[in-house]
């Protein structure tokens, strides 16, 4: 399907060195936002104490939160708990008060609002349990990494390999500069949507890589540059297609999924954007930097369908 045919190809590469330099600027940045604010680590990474509420009738989460907030703890997070009438509030460790103590006031601040409200268990996760939770994600991203690069190594060759890492990783720091920039927080959920990103980016490079090789066996008069030119416009019309389908998904979470679904929207749709950007005028110039040519690509081996024969 081709709702946007280009009939010449644009000179992506002609602006490699521009696209790159914006890129690393805005890496630089985030690093320095990191490392400067750091992240607004949510109750699933530093610790504190998760209540579960019972009401008779659907719970009002707007006013379960104006309730929590006027008690002063504004890092609570309130979502349902399996059904309308249960709901989950955590809360961040407070200095000076204990688990029950904190409980206590939670619990009285609602039954104001209404006296229908029955508790129904109190949990205290420890910084231990949070840190842990932190390590294991930041090692899921590593191994991440290593499984994409191993697997663009095989399929394709190790320059493509590193140039979708560099990719890949540039999307993240990236939302993880936005996240700290902002201080919006940072939980569980923010971190499955920087995972998802991950591969979801890399199906983006891998389109683009695949055509790449196929027009060296097609285009044999034709420099990198141009090869890797008419790769990117070929593609353009899917790309278009597929990522404005996904994003008009993503927003639609955004706006109208509630504050639970909130940061994870917000996270996809940074990280879409920016993965569009990255698998087109980062991860490309960066394989042509290294050096990808006809030879080192497809090495004169017997030609095999790819994925970009079926391609417009």
């Amino acid at each position: 399907m081709e709702f946007f045919r280009i009939k010449k190809d644009i000179p992506f590469m002609s602006y490699g060195r521009l696209t790159t330099t914006i890129s690393l600027v805005t890496f630089l940045l985030s690093v320095f936002f990191l490392f400067h604010k750091g992240l607004h680590l949510g109750v699933d990474f530093t610790g504190g104490t998760m209540m579960e509420v019972n009401y008779p009738q659907a719970a009002n989460l707007d006013n379960i939160r104006k309730a929590v907030d006027s008690i002063g703890l504004k890092d609570a997070t309130v979502q349902n708990f399996g059904t309308s009438q249960d709901v989950l509030i955590r809360l961040p460790i407070k200095p000076g008060l204990s688990t029950a103590q904190l409980s206590e006031n939670v619990l009285s601040a609602l039954s104001t609002v209404d006296p229908a409200v029955k508790l129904q268990r109190v949990e205290f996760v420890g910084p231990q349990v949070g840190q842990e939770l932190y390590d294991k994600g930041a090692l899921a991203m590593l191994f991440v990494c290593v499984g994409i690069m191993a697997y663009l190594a095989i399929r394709f060759e190790w320059r493509f390999a590193v140039a979708a890492v560099i990719a890949n990783m540039h999307d993240v720091v990236i939302i993880l500069g936005f996240f700290a920039f902002f201080q919006w927080e940072f939980n569980l959920t923010v971190l499955a949507a920087i995972l998802a990103v991950l591969g979801y980016s890399v199906n983006e490079s891998v389109v683009v890589f695949d055509r790449v090789r196929e027009n060296f066996r097609k285009m044999r008069k034709a420099s990198v540059p141009d090869v890797i030119n008419n790769a990117i416009t070929r593609t353009m019309s899917r790309t278009i297609i597929t990522h404005f389908s996904t994003e008009l998904m993503v927003l639609s979470m955004l706006f109208f999924g509630g504050e639970v679904l909130h940061n994870f929207a917000l996270a996809l749709t940074i990280g879409i954007l920016f993965g569009i950007y990255s698998s087109v005028l980062v991860a490309s110039p960066i394989a042509l930097y290294l050096g990808v040519s006809r030879e080192n690509l497809i090495g004169g081996g017997p030609e095999k369908k790819t994925e970009a024969e079926a391609l417009p």
